[in-house]
């Protein structure tokens, strides 16, 4: 008889989840709050070490359907517009580190794993039905759902994001922290922009207290455009996803060069959507092995170690999460509790370093004065070789030794 188990979400992290359970040879049941399967509008980056698990869940000819496949890495000064350095991507990526690195809109990478589950798995998917709470006893963890069900199972995944209810009940009521950077987010398309404002690569742009990100996705039919800056975030923390005011975003830049200001204009020139602002929370890097996972309850993605985005690997850790979820509980000669201890105990030491990179690189991206020109001068001297994460890259979590 197949065991159970629960998982609390529906976002990439928790359908990643249920994709790697059921390859594993598990029953899943996933419950999402929302009334339908959604992602907001707006790119991510995977690396390698995420493109190569993706292709291991035999996921590469609809990743390639949809995402983009940057030829390289540029960064530039937000404030003069010269080039600082440049990393290859394009076959370079798959040379080094055996997959693509790839960018994609975020509904896209989703809709990519949630046909997967539904068309490669039996797992039960269930909407307008999130797990409120959880007991863990007598070798079994029964959770009550949003509409005051009571569901038993063997074990219980916890990726529902940010605000996780598995993860105060599992650790405390301690809220993330806000890290006092705003994102500007828009996507616009290729198409409708000049020639000379269209892009195939990414763009990273350093400023005093801010940087921006320009990217293709969807194919290279629309562009991602990220602007973070520092300042005070609205008060509704959990409504992260505001309508921004564009003046805002102008006052921000005022001092950068016109190649930046001209990209960002390129948003209300072609009408559409316009900026979505997102206040950035985050939690300190993951401290043990506890932080993941206790007894018959693991945590996953956002609910175990949210990140700042300046490493891109927000997406990608809790897709490392999942297949590295994968490999334990498919240890069906260990107790449920041993398996999701394997999995945090092979998991918290990379999340933890890449938390701690992520909030690193926020500092020099955004860094002012002497630091500034040091980081300019390290680029311009070293370019390819600061910029390029072996460790990241190479490795997918699969095992403490690895780290």
């Amino acid at each position: 008889m197949k065991k159970q188990v629960l998982v609390a979400g529906g976002g990439i992290g928790g359908l990643a989840a249920a994709l790697g359970a059921s390859r594993a040879g598990w029953e899943v049941r996933l419950y999402e709050r929302a009334a339908a399967f959604s992602e907001v509008g707006a790119g991510v980056q995977i690396g390698p070490n995420v493109v190569r698990r993706l292709q291991a869940w035999g996921l590469q000819q609809p990743l390639q359907a949809v995402a983009a496949f940057p030829s390289r890495l540029q960064v530039r000064n937000a404030v003069s517009g010269k080039d600082l350095a440049v990393l290859p991507l394009g076959p370079t990526a798959v040379e080094r580190y055996g997959a693509a690195y790839a960018t994609i809109h975020r509904a896209d990478l989703h809709g990519l794993l949630l046909s997967a589950v539904t068309q490669y798995t039996d797992a039960q998917l269930h909407l307008e039905h999130a797990i409120d709470s959880f007991a863990d006893a007598d070798g079994v963890v029964t959770v009550r759902t949003s509409r005051g069900k009571e569901v038993e199972g063997d074990a219980l995944i916890g990726a529902d994001g940010l605000w996780s209810r598995t993860r105060t009940q599992l650790l405390g009521a301690v809220p993330p922290r806000v890290t006092g950077h705003l994102a500007y987010r828009a996507l616009v398309p290729q198409h409708a922009l000049p020639d000379a404002l269209r892009t195939a690569q990414v763009t990273a742009w350093l400023g005093p207290r801010l940087h921006a990100v320009q990217y293709p996705v969807r194919r290279g039919e629309l562009q991602n455009l990220v602007v973070i800056v520092q300042g005070p975030a609205p008060q509704d923390l959990e409504n992260w996803d505001h309508a921004a005011n564009a003046a805002g975003l102008d006052h921000a830049l005022q001092g950068t060069c016109t190649a930046l200001q001209d990209v960002v204009r390129s948003v209300s020139a072609v009408g559409g959507a316009g900026w979505r602002l997102w206040p950035l929370c985050d939690r300190p890097p993951v401290r043990s092995a506890d932080e993941m996972a206790q007894g018959l309850v693991a945590l996953l993605g956002d609910a175990a170690h949210p990140m700042r985005p300046y490493l891109a690997q927000g997406a990608g850790m809790a897709i490392e999460d999942a297949a590295e979820l994968q490999r334990a509980l498919a240890m069906h000669d260990l107790d449920v509790p041993l398996r999701l201890r394997r999995y945090a105990l092979n998991r918290w030491q990379r999340n933890a370093r890449v938390q701690a990179r992520s909030t690193r690189n926020g500092r020099i991206f955004h860094a002012t004065g002497p630091v500034r020109w040091g980081r300019d001068l390290s680029l311009r001297l070293l370019g390819e070789r600061v910029l390029d994460v072996p460790w990241l890259y190479r490795g997918d979590g699969s095992s403490a030794s690895s780290l």
